[in-house]
């Protein structure tokens, strides 16, 4: 099939994504939209959960697997929404819808990708094509709770909006809950300990604190207080106040370092909630970046999370769209971005085939 008709075909799936609802946990009817879409292709596939995977032709157990992978799931449509989110419309030859810049341009991008190079023969790596579901809000049943049923991976491609650009290191992310204690009293008793004014110091040092280590991508771990509460009525003195740590971890140091730093060091209890979303990386040097620089791309460190967190091995994000527009109100994507997307996927695939990796 010729490139332009294969690419219509995937503006055309994309809008029918737009239509249907599609929130985390809630993206049956889009995954049912991607199977016939494969199917309409005879290309066999294999759907756990909402997650709909298939594999190219000529797959040899022999031969190391590179991932395509973009997630078909939204978040919901904020109230500043001006447009129907449902409804697919190209307007100045921008294309209106909920999930069509994150991630849904991405995603129909990966899938002509894939059927593009789903009959050739002689490739070096395998390719596994993954639309995955849960992946804004980090379900059990998204990519992470499908990598137990892949085959190994050995690089992947997330797709994302990067404006095409590859996104050569991610963030990952810890979240803290901490507590300053104090002496609960009546208000108009005397208290040396109370909580709110411990607070105080414990702020100023989560605000000054810095991690030592910083990445060449990604820069400095991004520590922030971003939730405070205490307090129950006008004349009690609360005995603790409750603070949440958002902290963007570079690719200087693990999730658990993170936790075992801050929980060494700082002047209150804290406790991470999680560690699985890990930031993550690839070589720059790796033939995969190296076919995207050829023809011009950029890289640079991303400081959003995405699927990559879930993967152990080496990952690019990259994808069209641009990820300012990302659950915005009236959320669009450029049709030739989507055009753009498509050629420079198979082109930058091209490149790395043909590499000796």
């Amino acid at each position: 099939m010729e490139q332009k008709q294969l690419t219509e075909k995937a503006i055309n799936l994309l809008k029918q994504l737009i239509s249907i609802e599609s929130f985390s946990k809630e993206e049956d009817k889009t995954a049912d939209a991607i199977e016939a879409w494969l199917t309409s292709f005879s290309i066999p596939f294999t759907r756990k959960n909402n997650n709909v995977y298939a594999k190219n032709k000529h797959w040899s157990d022999a031969k190391p697997t590179l991932l395509l992978n973009s997630h078909h799931d939204t978040v919901k449509p904020n109230k500043a929404y001006t447009r129907d989110p449902f409804l697919p419309e190209v307007i100045d030859g921008k294309l209106y819808g909920l999930g069509s810049n994150d991630a849904g341009g991405c995603l129909v991008s990966l899938l002509a990708t894939f059927v593009h190079f789903y009959n050739e023969e002689n490739l070096n790596h395998n390719i596994l094509m993954v639309a995955s579901a849960e992946e804004e809000n980090a379900g059990e049943n998204s990519l992470r709770g499908l990598l137990p049923k892949l085959p190994k991976i050995d690089v992947a491609i997330v797709g994302e909006p990067t404006l095409m650009n590859l996104a050569i290191a991610e963030k990952g992310l810890v979240v803290f809950d901490a507590v300053v204690k104090g002496t609960p009293s009546h208000a108009a008793h005397p208290n040396d300990n109370n909580a709110i004014y411990n607070t105080i110091e414990v702020l100023e040092w989560f605000k000054n604190y810095t991690f030592k280590k910083s990445s060449e991508a990604l820069g400095d771990v991004k520590l922030t207080v971003t939730q405070i509460n205490a307090g129950s009525q006008h004349n009690v003195v609360p005995a603790q106040v409750d603070l949440v740590i958002d902290v963007r971890v570079n690719d200087c140091y693990t999730n658990k370092e993170i936790a075992d730093l801050l929980k060494s060091e700082a002047p209150c209890t804290i406790q991470e909630r999680g560690l699985k979303l890990n930031s993550s990386k690839i070589d720059k040097n790796h033939a995969l970046v190296q076919s995207g620089v050829a023809l011009g791309r950029e890289t640079y460190g991303s400081p959003t999370l995405s699927d990559q967190a879930a993967l152990s091995c080496q990952s690019v994000k990259l994808g069209p769209g641009d990820s300012t527009r990302s659950h915005s109100a009236d959320e669009f994507i450029y049709v030739n971005e989507i055009e753009e997307g498509i050629d420079l996927y198979i082109k930058i695939l091209n490149g790395f085939f043909l590499t000796d990796n």
